[in-house]
Protein backbone atom coordinates (compact mmCIF):
# COMPACT_ATOMS: atom_id res chain seq x y z
CA UNK A 1 0.00 0.00 0.00
CA UNK A 2 2.60 2.59 0.64
CA UNK A 3 4.32 1.86 -2.89
CA UNK A 4 0.33 2.97 -4.11
CA UNK A 5 0.68 6.06 -2.01
CA UNK A 6 3.68 6.94 -3.70
CA UNK A 7 2.73 5.82 -7.04
CA UNK A 8 -0.19 8.11 -6.95
CA UNK A 9 1.91 11.33 -5.54
CA UNK A 10 3.86 10.53 -8.61
CA UNK A 11 1.06 10.69 -10.81
CA UNK A 12 -0.59 13.94 -9.53
CA UNK A 13 2.96 16.02 -9.94
CA UNK A 14 3.29 14.79 -13.54
CA UNK A 15 -0.41 16.03 -14.18
CA UNK A 16 -0.22 19.29 -12.19
CA UNK A 17 3.06 19.58 -14.55
CA UNK A 18 1.33 18.41 -17.85
CA UNK A 19 -1.44 21.30 -17.00
CA UNK A 20 0.95 24.32 -16.22
CA UNK A 21 1.10 26.88 -18.91
CA UNK A 22 3.88 27.31 -21.27
CA UNK A 23 5.81 30.32 -20.63
CA UNK A 24 4.23 33.89 -22.26
CA UNK A 25 0.89 32.90 -21.97
CA UNK A 26 -1.98 33.61 -19.77
CA UNK A 27 0.46 35.76 -17.14
CA UNK A 28 3.61 33.38 -17.14
CA UNK A 29 6.73 34.78 -16.82
CA UNK A 30 8.14 35.25 -19.66
CA UNK A 31 11.74 34.12 -20.71
CA UNK A 32 12.26 37.24 -21.95
CA UNK A 33 13.09 40.02 -19.91
CA UNK A 34 10.32 42.69 -19.71
CA UNK A 35 11.51 45.69 -22.36
CA UNK A 36 11.84 49.45 -20.39
CA UNK A 37 8.73 51.64 -20.49
CA UNK A 38 9.44 54.48 -23.14
CA UNK A 39 9.31 58.08 -21.39
CA UNK A 40 7.84 59.89 -24.46
CA UNK A 41 4.57 60.32 -25.82
CA UNK A 42 3.67 60.32 -29.23
CA UNK A 43 2.61 64.11 -28.64
CA UNK A 44 6.01 64.33 -27.68
CA UNK A 45 7.37 62.44 -30.42
CA UNK A 46 5.27 64.73 -32.76
CA UNK A 47 6.53 68.15 -31.22
CA UNK A 48 10.16 67.17 -32.13
CA UNK A 49 9.77 66.33 -35.35
CA UNK A 50 7.82 69.62 -35.39
CA UNK A 51 11.20 70.95 -33.78
CA UNK A 52 13.76 69.81 -36.38
CA UNK A 53 11.14 70.53 -39.76
CA UNK A 54 11.67 74.72 -38.61
CA UNK A 55 13.21 76.12 -41.44
CA UNK A 56 16.18 78.89 -41.20
CA UNK A 57 15.79 81.08 -42.81
CA UNK A 58 19.17 82.58 -44.26
CA UNK A 59 20.47 86.63 -44.07
CA UNK A 60 20.60 87.68 -47.48
CA UNK A 61 23.81 90.16 -47.20
CA UNK A 62 23.54 92.26 -50.10
CA UNK A 63 19.50 92.90 -49.38
CA UNK A 64 20.57 94.00 -45.78
CA UNK A 65 23.14 96.15 -47.30
CA UNK A 66 20.42 97.43 -49.81
CA UNK A 67 17.80 98.11 -47.19
CA UNK A 68 20.10 99.85 -44.88
CA UNK A 69 21.16 102.21 -47.88
CA UNK A 70 17.15 103.38 -48.69
CA UNK A 71 17.06 104.31 -44.80
CA UNK A 72 19.97 106.22 -45.28
CA UNK A 73 18.94 108.12 -48.18
CA UNK A 74 15.15 108.35 -46.71
CA UNK A 75 16.35 109.93 -43.51
CA UNK A 76 18.55 112.24 -45.60
CA UNK A 77 15.99 113.91 -47.35
CA UNK A 78 13.90 114.39 -43.99
CA UNK A 79 16.93 116.30 -42.91
CA UNK A 80 17.66 118.24 -46.18
CA UNK A 81 14.01 119.03 -46.78
CA UNK A 82 13.22 120.57 -43.20
CA UNK A 83 16.75 122.55 -43.21
CA UNK A 84 16.33 123.88 -46.27
CA UNK A 85 12.39 124.72 -45.55
CA UNK A 86 11.89 128.35 -45.47
CA UNK A 87 8.88 130.11 -44.84
CA UNK A 88 8.32 131.00 -48.25
CA UNK A 89 9.69 127.72 -50.10
CA UNK A 90 8.13 124.48 -48.25
CA UNK A 91 6.57 123.35 -51.09
CA UNK A 92 9.69 121.48 -52.43
CA UNK A 93 9.74 120.10 -49.22
CA UNK A 94 6.28 119.25 -49.66
CA UNK A 95 6.49 117.77 -52.63
CA UNK A 96 9.24 115.27 -51.53
CA UNK A 97 7.31 113.85 -48.62
CA UNK A 98 3.98 113.45 -50.81
CA UNK A 99 6.58 111.10 -52.76
CA UNK A 100 7.48 109.46 -49.81
CA UNK A 101 3.52 109.07 -48.89
CA UNK A 102 3.02 107.31 -52.25
CA UNK A 103 5.76 104.35 -51.36
CA UNK A 104 4.28 104.28 -48.15
CA UNK A 105 0.87 103.89 -49.54
CA UNK A 106 2.08 101.11 -51.75
CA UNK A 107 4.16 98.95 -49.78
CA UNK A 108 1.69 98.78 -46.87
CA UNK A 109 -1.66 98.57 -48.72
CA UNK A 110 0.29 95.80 -50.44
CA UNK A 111 1.52 94.41 -47.54
CA UNK A 112 -1.79 94.15 -45.28
CA UNK A 113 -4.15 93.75 -48.14
CA UNK A 114 -6.93 95.84 -46.65
CA UNK A 115 -10.11 95.39 -48.20
CA UNK A 116 -11.22 97.38 -51.52
CA UNK A 117 -7.50 97.73 -51.34
CA UNK A 118 -7.67 100.44 -54.81
CA UNK A 119 -10.55 102.47 -53.13
CA UNK A 120 -8.39 102.72 -49.92
CA UNK A 121 -5.09 103.40 -51.50
CA UNK A 122 -7.11 106.05 -53.59
CA UNK A 123 -8.72 107.84 -50.31
CA UNK A 124 -5.47 107.43 -48.76
CA UNK A 125 -3.55 109.65 -51.46
CA UNK A 126 -6.08 112.28 -51.14
CA UNK A 127 -5.67 112.16 -47.54
CA UNK A 128 -2.19 112.81 -47.79
CA UNK A 129 -2.92 115.82 -50.22
CA UNK A 130 -5.41 117.54 -48.54
CA UNK A 131 -2.48 117.01 -44.96
CA UNK A 132 0.35 118.60 -46.96
CA UNK A 133 -1.42 121.48 -48.09
CA UNK A 134 -3.04 121.90 -44.21
CA UNK A 135 0.62 121.48 -43.02
CA UNK A 136 1.83 124.46 -45.14
CA UNK A 137 -1.46 126.75 -45.16
CA UNK A 138 -3.00 126.19 -41.94
CA UNK A 139 -2.14 128.74 -39.33
CA UNK A 140 -1.80 128.77 -36.59
CA UNK A 141 0.17 125.34 -37.27
CA UNK A 142 -0.89 122.61 -35.10
CA UNK A 143 -1.52 118.69 -35.40
CA UNK A 144 -4.84 119.00 -34.81
CA UNK A 145 -6.00 119.46 -38.59
CA UNK A 146 -4.33 116.49 -39.52
CA UNK A 147 -6.11 114.65 -37.02
CA UNK A 148 -9.42 115.53 -38.57
CA UNK A 149 -7.83 114.63 -42.13
CA UNK A 150 -6.86 111.36 -40.82
CA UNK A 151 -10.33 110.69 -39.07
CA UNK A 152 -12.17 111.21 -42.19
CA UNK A 153 -10.17 109.90 -44.34
CA UNK A 154 -10.46 106.83 -42.26
CA UNK A 155 -13.86 107.17 -42.36
CA UNK A 156 -14.46 107.46 -46.04
CA UNK A 157 -12.15 104.05 -46.27
CA UNK A 158 -14.55 102.42 -44.29
CA UNK A 159 -17.31 103.67 -46.42
CA UNK A 160 -15.61 102.53 -49.77
CA UNK A 161 -14.94 99.00 -48.26
CA UNK A 162 -19.27 98.66 -47.76
CA UNK A 163 -19.86 98.78 -51.31
CA UNK A 164 -19.17 95.42 -52.01
CA UNK A 165 -20.25 92.31 -50.15
CA UNK A 166 -16.94 90.18 -50.08
CA UNK A 167 -15.29 93.49 -48.79
CA UNK A 168 -17.75 94.19 -46.12
CA UNK A 169 -17.25 90.50 -44.12
CA UNK A 170 -13.68 91.42 -43.63
CA UNK A 171 -14.36 95.27 -42.06
CA UNK A 172 -14.34 93.77 -38.77
CA UNK A 173 -10.84 92.20 -38.75
CA UNK A 174 -9.29 94.41 -40.62
CA UNK A 175 -10.40 98.03 -39.63
CA UNK A 176 -6.89 98.19 -37.83
CA UNK A 177 -5.39 97.77 -40.62
CA UNK A 178 -6.91 100.65 -42.64
CA UNK A 179 -6.63 102.95 -39.81
CA UNK A 180 -3.14 102.22 -39.64
CA UNK A 181 -2.45 103.18 -43.77
CA UNK A 182 -4.13 106.44 -43.51
CA UNK A 183 -2.23 107.56 -40.07
CA UNK A 184 0.85 106.75 -41.52
CA UNK A 185 0.27 108.82 -44.70
CA UNK A 186 -0.85 111.50 -42.74
CA UNK A 187 2.32 111.23 -39.89
CA UNK A 188 4.56 112.25 -42.89
CA UNK A 189 2.97 115.43 -43.29
CA UNK A 190 3.82 116.19 -39.33
CA UNK A 191 7.13 117.32 -40.51
CA UNK A 192 6.36 120.13 -42.81
CA UNK A 193 4.12 121.24 -39.36
CA UNK A 194 7.24 121.42 -37.04
CA UNK A 195 9.48 123.71 -39.83
CA UNK A 196 6.80 125.82 -39.21
CA UNK A 197 7.35 125.71 -35.23
CA UNK A 198 9.74 126.73 -32.63
CA UNK A 199 12.63 124.37 -32.12
CA UNK A 200 10.37 121.89 -34.55
CA UNK A 201 13.10 122.16 -37.39
CA UNK A 202 15.71 120.76 -34.71
CA UNK A 203 13.69 117.92 -33.49
CA UNK A 204 13.21 116.92 -37.33
CA UNK A 205 16.92 116.68 -37.98
CA UNK A 206 17.58 114.95 -34.63
CA UNK A 207 14.82 112.61 -35.09
CA UNK A 208 15.60 111.60 -38.47
CA UNK A 209 19.09 111.22 -38.15
CA UNK A 210 18.82 109.10 -34.81
CA UNK A 211 16.28 106.88 -37.20
CA UNK A 212 18.60 106.82 -39.82
CA UNK A 213 21.45 105.82 -38.30
CA UNK A 214 20.16 102.85 -36.04
CA UNK A 215 18.44 101.48 -39.28
CA UNK A 216 21.26 101.76 -41.27
CA UNK A 217 23.62 100.74 -38.71
CA UNK A 218 21.29 97.33 -37.83
CA UNK A 219 21.38 96.64 -40.89
CA UNK A 220 24.75 96.61 -42.20
CA UNK A 221 25.47 94.65 -38.66
CA UNK A 222 22.82 91.97 -39.95
CA UNK A 223 24.98 91.73 -43.09
CA UNK A 224 28.17 91.51 -41.33
CA UNK A 225 27.48 89.73 -38.20
CA UNK A 226 23.81 88.50 -37.86
CA UNK A 227 24.08 86.44 -34.63
CA UNK A 228 22.45 85.88 -32.16
CA UNK A 229 19.61 85.32 -33.85
CA UNK A 230 16.20 86.35 -32.78
CA UNK A 231 14.30 83.57 -34.11
CA UNK A 232 15.08 80.68 -37.05
CA UNK A 233 11.87 82.60 -39.27
CA UNK A 234 13.38 85.52 -39.35
CA UNK A 235 16.66 86.98 -40.93
CA UNK A 236 18.11 89.81 -37.76
CA UNK A 237 20.62 89.64 -35.19
CA UNK A 238 20.26 90.96 -31.83
CA UNK A 239 23.14 92.80 -32.38
CA UNK A 240 21.99 94.89 -34.95
CA UNK A 241 19.48 95.97 -33.29
CA UNK A 242 21.29 97.06 -29.99
CA UNK A 243 23.97 98.18 -31.61
CA UNK A 244 21.83 100.51 -33.62
CA UNK A 245 19.78 101.32 -31.07
CA UNK A 246 23.24 102.43 -29.12
CA UNK A 247 24.77 104.66 -32.64
CA UNK A 248 21.55 106.40 -33.00
CA UNK A 249 21.56 107.76 -29.84
CA UNK A 250 24.65 108.38 -29.77
CA UNK A 251 24.44 110.61 -33.37
CA UNK A 252 21.60 112.44 -31.66
CA UNK A 253 23.47 113.28 -28.90
CA UNK A 254 26.36 114.51 -30.51
CA UNK A 255 23.76 116.87 -32.46
CA UNK A 256 22.14 118.50 -29.71
CA UNK A 257 25.86 119.53 -29.10
CA UNK A 258 26.10 121.82 -31.76
CA UNK A 259 22.43 122.80 -32.00
CA UNK A 260 21.02 126.14 -30.99
CA UNK A 261 19.24 125.97 -27.12
CA UNK A 262 17.44 125.12 -26.07
CA UNK A 263 18.57 122.11 -27.06
CA UNK A 264 21.46 119.85 -25.50
CA UNK A 265 23.24 117.12 -25.67
CA UNK A 266 21.09 115.08 -22.81
CA UNK A 267 17.72 116.38 -24.70
CA UNK A 268 19.60 115.19 -27.67
CA UNK A 269 20.43 112.01 -26.42
CA UNK A 270 16.40 111.34 -25.34
CA UNK A 271 15.19 112.19 -28.59
CA UNK A 272 17.52 109.89 -30.28
CA UNK A 273 17.25 106.82 -28.01
CA UNK A 274 13.24 106.88 -28.30
CA UNK A 275 13.91 107.44 -32.11
CA UNK A 276 16.04 104.47 -32.92
CA UNK A 277 13.86 102.39 -30.57
CA UNK A 278 10.57 103.15 -31.92
CA UNK A 279 12.26 102.59 -35.63
CA UNK A 280 14.27 99.84 -34.97
CA UNK A 281 11.03 97.89 -33.11
CA UNK A 282 8.84 98.77 -36.20
CA UNK A 283 11.67 97.58 -38.40
CA UNK A 284 11.99 93.96 -36.61
CA UNK A 285 8.02 93.77 -36.17
CA UNK A 286 7.85 94.34 -40.00
CA UNK A 287 10.31 91.34 -40.12
CA UNK A 288 7.94 89.01 -37.92
CA UNK A 289 4.62 89.81 -39.50
CA UNK A 290 6.71 88.90 -43.37
CA UNK A 291 7.69 85.50 -41.24
CA UNK A 292 3.89 85.01 -39.67
CA UNK A 293 2.67 85.11 -43.36
CA UNK A 294 5.03 82.97 -44.92
CA UNK A 295 4.30 80.32 -42.16
CA UNK A 296 0.27 80.44 -42.19
CA UNK A 297 1.47 79.95 -46.53
CA UNK A 298 0.36 83.54 -47.50
CA UNK A 299 1.58 84.84 -50.97
CA UNK A 300 4.28 86.46 -50.17
CA UNK A 301 3.97 90.84 -50.25
CA UNK A 302 5.78 92.21 -53.60
CA UNK A 303 9.39 92.14 -53.14
CA UNK A 304 10.36 95.80 -53.29
CA UNK A 305 7.07 96.72 -51.32
CA UNK A 306 8.53 94.35 -48.77
CA UNK A 307 11.41 95.32 -48.31
CA UNK A 308 10.75 98.87 -48.07
CA UNK A 309 8.32 98.71 -45.68
CA UNK A 310 10.31 98.50 -42.42
CA UNK A 311 11.80 101.39 -42.90
CA UNK A 312 8.95 103.80 -44.40
CA UNK A 313 7.25 102.01 -41.41
CA UNK A 314 9.95 103.81 -38.93
CA UNK A 315 10.01 106.97 -39.96
CA UNK A 316 6.06 107.09 -40.10
CA UNK A 317 5.65 106.48 -35.93
CA UNK A 318 8.99 108.43 -35.14
CA UNK A 319 7.02 111.71 -36.53
CA UNK A 320 4.76 111.73 -34.05
CA UNK A 321 6.62 111.45 -31.20
CA UNK A 322 9.40 113.99 -32.50
CA UNK A 323 6.11 116.13 -32.19
CA UNK A 324 5.08 115.06 -28.71
CA UNK A 325 9.18 115.99 -27.53
CA UNK A 326 9.31 119.15 -29.18
CA UNK A 327 6.46 120.53 -27.38
CA UNK A 328 6.15 118.76 -24.00
CA UNK A 329 10.29 118.15 -23.62
CA UNK A 330 12.46 120.41 -25.54
CA UNK A 331 10.46 123.73 -25.14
Amino acid sequence: MPQDDAWDADASREIARSKRPPAGLYGAVPDEPPREPDDREPEDDEELEEIEEIEVVPVRRQLSVAIAGFSALLGLALILGAQTSAPDSRWPFAVVLFGVQLLYLLAWTMALNPPAAKTTASISAVVALIADYLSISRTPPGLLPLLLVALGGFAAALIGQFVRAGDRSRISDSWRTTLLIVLGVVAYAIPIVLTRQEVGTQTVIVAAAATAVSLLVSRVTDAIFPKPRIAAQVPRGAAGIVLGAMLGTLAAAGLGSVLVLPFTPAKGAVVGLIAAVIANLVDLAVNFGEAGRRLAGDAPTFWLARHMQGPLGAFALVMPFAYAMAHWYIA
